[in-house]
C-alpha cells in the first residue's frame, strides 16, 4: 500500500485529530499518575491551556507537543506509536 493510499484511508478532520491527540495525551498523564495541574506545571502552561489540548478545543504545534513529551520522560516518537 503507497503513502497516498494509507492517507486516504486514514484521512481524519481537523477536530477529530485534535481529540485523538487530547486523548493520547491523557492515556499517557494517567498512566504516570500525573494530574493535569501537575503536567501543566511540568510544561509552564496554565491548567486550561492544558484542559483545553487535552479536550481536543484547541491545535497544538509541535514545540507544545515537544514540551509534553519531555514532561513525560517519553519521545515523540513514542507519543505518535497509538493508531491514528
Amino acid at each position: 500500500m503507497t503513502t497516498f493510499e494509507l492517507y486516504r484511508i486514514q484521512q481524519l478532520d481537523k477536530q477529530d485529530f485534535q481529540n485523538r491527540i487530547g486523548n493520547r495525551i491523557r492515556q499517557l498523564r494517567e498512566a504516570q499518575k500525573i494530574s493535569q495541574v501537575e503536567l501543566a506545571h511540568l510544561c509552564n502552561f496554565e491548567k486550561s491551556n492544558m484542559n483545553r489540548i487535552e479536550a481536543g478545543n484547541t491545535s497544538t504545534n509541535t514545540f507544545t507537543l515537544y514540551k509534553i513529551c519531555l514532561a513525560l520522560g517519553i519521545s515523540m516518537k513514542e507519543f505518535f506509536s497509538f493508531e491514528i
